[in-house]
């Protein structure tokens, strides 16, 4: 049975890669942007990132499946070995020359995380974690926060871009947060948001209108420092469910159940 580390090891080689392609791209300023939606853009960058983390883990597992943001065909888990790659999370912050944007690398076994990696290119920060291993900072341990008030808490979360179905109670919830928090914090990377969590920077976060890509890798780095996910209702469902909350133990149920207050019953899951 794997313990991983290869898996581990080839996804770093692929991030690394794929980091060069980016911050060359970034330097020159040089990249056309297109729309795959309202507000949801893709670059030159994404498509090369991608399909560079594609070709490296190909010439390791050639027999593993591959679900990718820009490329995906599949919406559901297949039973075997799947990556899930975001090759730039974060476009929009990329294509504004804004920080904070990354690669997120995800190895699922079996519809359980096994490995995850997310590299903050911009400060070369590679959050990385291996089920029952832990969860490190490049290369030191790292761990949720002790914060266990949400009052005392800073939370992360993320805007609606395309889907404002809830953005009402988005809204009104937000402003709770605001009187009833340290402050709330929108880096506009989900993948960065949970690694920040992992480490001990954000106590909780939340968001919705998430794919498995966004959340796929950091879900399990934040488990594996101590951390707590679930989707809305409290479940498990937060990789395609598009709706995730996590945090310390503590926070991330205070924040759950705030949740479950300001929204209404059919806006927990889709």
């Amino acid at each position: 049975m794997s313990d991983y580390s290869k898996e581990l090891t080839v996804a770093r080689k692929a991030a690394d890669k794929a980091s060069q392609i980016i911050q060359k791209y970034q330097i020159n300023n040089n990249f056309s942007v297109d729309f795959k939606g309202k507000n949801d853009l893709v670059t030159e960058a994404d498509l090369k990132s991608e399909e560079t983390i594609i070709s490296t883990l190909k010439e390791e597992f050639s027999e593993d499946e591959i679900m990718a943001e820009e490329t995906a065909q599949k919406k559901i888990m297949p039973g075997g070995r799947t990556w899930i790659i975001d090759p730039i999370d974060g476009t929009t912050n990329f294509a504004h020359g804004f920080p904070i944007y990354c690669v997120s690398i995800a190895l699922w076994e079996d519809k359980q995380p096994k490995v995850g990696l997310v590299l903050e290119v911009s400060r070369k920060e590679y959050f990385t974690a291996i089920v029952g291993k832990g969860a490190y900072l490049n290369g030191d341990p790292m761990s949720v926060s002790s914060v266990d008030s949400l009052d005392d808490a800073m939370i992360g979360t993320g805007f609606p871009y395309n889907d404002m179905s809830l953005v009402d109670d988005y809204v009104r919830f937000f402003r709770w947060l605001l009187e009833n928090s340290q402050g709330v914090r929108r880096p506009g990377a989900a993948s960065y948001d949970l690694c920040s969590v992992a480490a001990g920077r954000f106590d909780g976060f939340y968001e919705y209108s998430l794919n498995p890509w966004d959340v796929g890798a950091a879900a399990l780095i934040v488990q594996e420092a101590g951390g707590k996910v679930s989707d809305w209702e409290g479940y498990d469902n937060w990789l395609f469910g598009k709706r995730i909350v996590a945090g310390n133990p503590t926070v991330q149920e205070q924040l759950l159940q705030a949740i479950r207050e300001h929204f209404p019953t059919k806006s927990l899951a889709i």
